[in-house]
């Protein structure tokens, strides 16, 4: 039976991956009077008298909205929000296997951002974060910045900080591993393959991590200062990627030669060849594109990367966002953080990376199932408040 007949017969089997549950049962009338009327009054008034006691009273402090809209489900494109169900289900079982976050998929039938703020920001109440997921580029931008401004819970973007942050991760390691960019990642040479949500985030905390040497690469070829006139709306978030660009390099990927890290997060087939092959000897490339790779592992033989890391459970380091997403949404939640900061980020991607005692080739990256990065991460992140 191969993988997509197996999965498709589980999934028809569980009819859902998730359930509610209640954590205790209705056993007697006493049980029905604490717990719902007429007992209940007294924990809804003390509320009423003080919001922030909703923590202490209801599963607001344990409790995820996963919000999508559909337009960007994995590789798949906009297969609509029924189409992306199974995805945000699968999020919220991680969530609850590895961290113990009772989270719920919010699947919008609407594609209209200011719809989606709204309807974010009716529902709040109910939960403790807001994790957007697989909301297409560049609308995804706007809707997580006037989120983040008009809620005082965290917005998480995992396309974005989730992908960035277990990237860096991959890096840190890599580079132990490589011998490359000791104490000093000014001299570390690196191209980025795609300016989407993971990309543009890669790039800023790559940045916001000491990387100067970094240079993104869209359909068109290096984003840069000579390309400005192309930067207004909706795409001005490409102006923040062409101030990285510090040595102006205005050519294609194809042109791109020298570097020493290359990330992709593009499409299958966007790293060219000759691109590879002119890279700094020992030379790192994430392939990171889901559910195929921009670069298969034969290829990757083939044209002897030195340490490849992609999105895959069935390759060498999978730089997967479920590394890293469980164990900072806990970490949100539990230190009751309601703006993320690029400290916390930078702090999640250091505990990711410590979680790998001695990085080797085929191992830079922890598995989802270590239990010692959700820890890993709690520790790092509130070390930055």
């Amino acid at each position: 039976m191969s993988l997509d007949e197996e999965s498709i017969g589980l999934h028809k089997k569980l009819r859902g991956k998730i359930s509610i549950s209640g954590k205790v049962k209705l056993k007697t009338q006493n049980d029905l009077s604490l717990l719902y009327t007429p007992g209940v009054a007294k924990p809804c008034l003390e509320i009423a008298k003080d919001n922030k006691l909703v923590y202490d009273y209801t599963i607001k402090g344990n409790t995820v909205a996963i919000v999508t809209d559909g337009t960007r489900v994995l590789g798949l494109g906009d297969i609509g929000p029924e189409a992306a169900l199974p995805v945000m289900e699968g999020k919220a079982l991680i969530m609850r296997q590895f961290a113990g976050i009772d989270a719920f998929p919010i699947c919008l039938d609407t594609k209209d951002p200011n719809e989606i703020i709204m309807i974010v920001k009716a529902i709040a109440p109910v939960f403790g974060a807001i994790n957007l997921e697989d909301i297409q580029t560049p609308k995804v931008f706007e809707i997580e910045r006037r989120l983040t401004d008009e809620l005082n819970i965290p917005v998480f973007h995992d396309d974005q900080h989730g992908t960035a942050m277990v990237t860096l991760a991959a890096l840190y390691n890599a580079l132990k591993v490589t011998g490359k960019g000791k104490n000093n990642f000014e001299n570390v040479k690196i191209g980025i393959v795609g300016a989407g949500s993971a990309g543009f985030a890669i790039a800023k905390l790559l940045s916001a991590a000491g990387f100067s040497d970094l240079i993104v690469f869209d359909s068109k070829g290096a984003i840069c200062l000579a390309r400005a006139n192309e930067f207004n709306e909706p795409n001005e978030y490409k102006l923040v990627l062409a101030k990285l660009n510090k040595s102006n390099f205005v050519g294609t990927i194809d042109q791109f030669v020298g570097a020493d890290v290359i990330v992709a997060a593009s499409k299958p087939g966007s790293v060219p060849d000759g691109t590879i092959r002119s890279m700094k000897k020992p030379n790192i490339v994430f392939a990171l594109s889901n559910p195929i790779s921009e670069i298969s592992l034969e290829k990757a033989h083939a044209l002897q990367i030195d340490l490849f890391g992609t999105g895959r459970s069935d390759y060498p380091n999978q730089i997967n966002n479920s590394v890293c997403f469980p164990g900072f949404l806990r970490a949100l939640l539990d230190l009751r953080v309601k703006k993320i900061t690029i400290q916390m980020k930078l702090a999640a991607a250091k505990a990711i990376a410590e979680s790998v005692k001695k990085p080797s080739k085929d191992k830079i990256i922890p598995d989802a199932f270590d239990k010692k990065v959700v820890k890993n991460i709690f520790k790092r992140v509130k070390e930055t408040l």
